[in-house]
This record gives structure tokens, C-alpha cells and sequence, in this order.
């Protein structure tokens, strides 16, 4: 058997401690899978004394983290620190610089620095892997990058974000309130302290941005994701849309239309035919269309100890075998700035909903204000106390464009019939 491949890891939190316990768990099978072991010569963490659960005596600790990629003995530096600038890219462009393979886990990072880092190590000749960025232990990196290369993919799609699924979840079976289920996530671990990456699309909204370039070949574009989070989902939408034959999640979509990408991630309410309704709990789901392959659909534990060490170690295997290639499935100068898509240009149904004063002739003066912005409904649901006195109104609309429901909602915030701020949602039509 060949010489070990040997790593260092940066970070010993959660995902950290699991591809420690993976690599000793699975060591004979990696090493048979590999053509050769996998062995940690090295690690470093903020904090020494912390118990990880793991025996990290046999390693060398290091305080100093940036260290790690001046190592003679390391061949990998595996980069688990997280945040999209400071220590962690400090320590991989340092790594890269000296022809180290990099894998990571760090969606914020390589969601805003990609492609320079994709670019710095085709230069170097070593590979930038991240499969576990994205989705945890679902493969839908490999899945792009390898086993639809021969494919044009117009569309990807999914639940990218565990917590807020699971928070929508609970919502839905237990008619629970949004802030106080979000608590009960807290106190399970389910969610952080600080969950605004969370709760207010963010994290979903740096994998998307991964996705998309990955997929259509084009430049990462975190910046021009359209992002909404969950925080404005009542539990009276999760019932509207139930009684409508939906279910709410929040959904990352990626779409090439014409010569534009449209990326953004909102909640949605999907038909309940649709796979990804079934998609509950903390599961994260995606959906890629090819030209050819057509629609493939991928599910799993999207975050977590085991998924997302999985998936780091798993980059490691293809690092250990020789398996690189560059890590936007093709040359970094091949990437093509494609421009971002108009959100007012983007066509489909839309859920609405309202608190409106409980009078006579307020259906009418709404139906008026869709009609004159050139919006038709489909359905419409009147149900339910709202605050301040007023009831809550649901409206499905047919297809139209999005800029044609927000000139009638910016109708609607004029008129002293409406009590509080318009609730608009995405239907999921495919």
C-alpha cells in the first residue's frame, strides 16, 4: 500500500470530532478504498482543554493554526474554523500557496472567495474540495461536478437549510407559533443561540450560490441572491396552505432564464405532490434538471456530525486516490460572468396574504387593486381573527409577473383597509 496521506485539521468542534471518530471508526476500509491510509499528523482549536469525546493526544497540537500550512509533514489541510474571511481563509490560501490540498466545510467562504481560491489552486496544481459545504452528507457536489458533467443544467433547487426546515415542520404539526417553536430549537440544539444565518436565509443563500456556479458554469454571485427568511411565516400561512393543498418551505432556486441567472431563497408553498413537501424535519433536499438526465433528486441529513464528516472524509478518498480536477467542475477562466435576472421579471403564482379590516366592501377594494396592477386570482381563503381587529384574507394568484403583485401590494399599503405589512410567498410550480 502507497505512503499515508497525511492532514492536518483545523477545527475540532462537532464536524471536527466526527471525521476524527470516522477515520479511526472506518480507518481498515478507508485506507482499502483509498490505495492508502488516511492519517491526522497535526490539529489545532481555539480551545485545548475542551473534551471532544476523542483521543487527540496522538496528534500534535498547534496553537498557532496558520502554522498548520507550513508543515512539511502535511499533504491536506482540512479547514473546519467556518466564517467567510479571517483565520479560515487566511490558513487556505496559505495552504494552497504551498501546493497543499484543501478540503473544507466552509459555505461562507467559498461562497465569497471561490473563485479566487478555485483559480490560486489550479495555479498551484492542488485540489480545493467542499463537498461537505453544501448539503452535509448529501453528495450533490460530486453528484454536478461529476455524474452530470455531460449535461446543460438549467435548474437547481431545494430545502438548503436543516433549521429552518425543522422549525416549519413543527410549525405544521403542532400549529405552534414561529418564535415560540424557534425557542424549542434552541433549547434541542436544533438551532444557535444566534440563529440569524438561519432563520434569515443566509446559510441556505451561500449554498445556492455555490450550486449555481457549480451548475450553470458561471461566476459565484453570492451577492445578487435574492434572500428572505422565515421569520414573517404565521402559523396561519402554514394552515392557509395546508387548506389549499400546500405545504411552506423555504426553498433556494437557481435558474437560468434567457441570458440571466434568477437565484434567490424564500419560503414557498409547495404542492404537496411535489417531493420536497415530504422533505420534513431537519432534512435538506435538492433537485438538479438536466438536458439530458433530466430531473434528479437527492435527499438527506444536511448538517451534523456524521453527514458532514462523511462528506469531508469523503474528499479526502478522492485526494488520497488522485481524483482532483478543478473545483467548479471546469477551469476557473471558463466561468462566465452571466448576469443576475430582475426579481420583477420572474413569472409564476404567488400566495398573499393580509389583515384587512372586518368591513363591508373590502373584498372588493383588494380585488380592484389586483385587477388594476394586472393580477388575476385563483383562490381566495377568509378566515380567522387577526390583531387588531381585523381578519386574515389568503389570495393564490394565476401566473404573472412578480413586479405586478408588488405594485399591487404597494397598492394595498396605502389603503387604511389593510391592518399591517402583506405576507408574499412563491408557489413552487415545478
Amino acid at each position: 500500500m502507497n505512503s499515508p496521506l497525511r492532514i492536518a485539521l483545523a477545527g475540532l468542534g462537532t464536524v471536527g470530532a466526527g471525521v476524527v471518530k470516522l477515520l479511526d471508526e472506518n480507518r481498515d476500509l478507508i485506507a482499502r478504498r483509498s490505495g492508502r491510509p488516511i492519517e491526522i499528523v497535526a490539529v489545532s482549536a481555539r480551545d485545548r482543554s475542551r473534551d471532544r469525546g476523542v483521543d487527540l493526544g496522538r496528534f500534535e497540537w498547534v496553537d498557532d493554526t496558520s502554522s498548520l500550512a507550513e508543515r512539511d509533514d502535511v499533504d491536506v489541510v482540512v479547514e473546519l474554523i467556518g466564517g467567510s474571511d479571517g483565520p479560515a481563509v487566511a490558513l487556505v490560501r496559505e495552504a494552497i500557496s504551498r501546493g497543499k490540498g484543501v478540503v473544507t466545510a466552509n459555505k461562507a467562504m467559498i461562497a465569497h472567495h471561490g473563485l479566487e481560491l478555485a483559480a490560486a489552486a489550479e495555479k498551484a496544481g492542488t485540489p480545493l474540495k467542499y463537498e461537505a459545504a453544501v448539503a452535509g452528507g448529501i453528495p450533490i457536489i460530486k453528484a454536478i461536478r461529476e455524474g452530470a458533467a455531460a449535461n446543460r443544467i438549467d435548474r437547481v433547487y431545494g430545502i438548503l437549510n436543516g433549521t429552518c426546515n425543522y422549525i416549519l415542520t413543527e410549525m405544521e404539526e403542532k400549529g405552534a407559533a414561529f418564535a415560540d417553536v424557534l425557542g424549542e430549537a434552541q433549547r434541542l440544539g436544533y438551532a444557535e443561540a444566534d440563529p440569524t444565518f438561519d432563520i434569515d436565509g443566509i446559510d441556505a443563500a451561500h449554498k445556492l450560490a455555490i450550486l449555481a456556479s457549480l451548475a450553470f458554469g458561471s461566476e459565484i454571485d453570492f451577492a445578487s441572491v435574492r434572500t428572505t427568511g422565515i421569520r414573517a411565516v404565521a402559523a396561519t400561512d402554514i394552515a392557509h396552505a395546508a387548506e389549499l393543498g400546500f405545504r411552506v418551505r423555504l426553498v433556494g432556486v437557481a435558474e437560468v432564464v434567457g441570458d440571466r441567472i434568477h437565484q434567490r431563497v424564500h419560503p414557498c408553498l409547495v404542492p404537496l405532490a411535489n417531493p420536497l413537501a415530504k422533505v420534513t424535519g431537519s432534512l435538506n433536499a435538492v433537485v438538479a434538471e438536466g438536458n439530458f438526465v433530466g430531473r434528479l433528486f437527492f435527499e438527506g441529513r444536511g448538517a451534523g456530525e456524521g453527514p458532514t464528516a462523511s462528506a469531508v472524509v469523503a474528499d479526502l478518498i478522492d485526494i488520497a486516490r488522485g481524483e482532483a480536477g478543478p473545483a467548479f467542475a471546469m477551469p476557473s477562466h471558463h466561468l462566465e460572468p452571466i448576469g443576475a435576472g430582475e426579481a420583477g421579471d420572474w413569472r409564476g403564482r404567488y400566495y398573499l396574504r393580509l389583515s384587512v379590516a372586518d368591513e363591508t366592501g373590502v373584498l372588493a377594494e383588494l380585488a380592484a387593486m389586483l385587477r388594476d396592477a394586472g393580477v388575476s386570482i385563483d383562490s381566495l381563503i377568509q378566515r380567522g381573527q387577526a390583531d387588531a381587529g381585523g381578519v386574515f384574507i389568503a389570495i393564490v394568484s394565476h401566473e404573472t409577473d412578480e413586479s405586478a403583485v408588488r405594485n399591487a401590494i404597494k397598492a394595498m399599503r396605502a389603503s387604511s383597509s389593510v391592518l399591517g405589512e402583506p405576507m408574499l410567498m412563491h408557489i413552487l410550480d415545478f
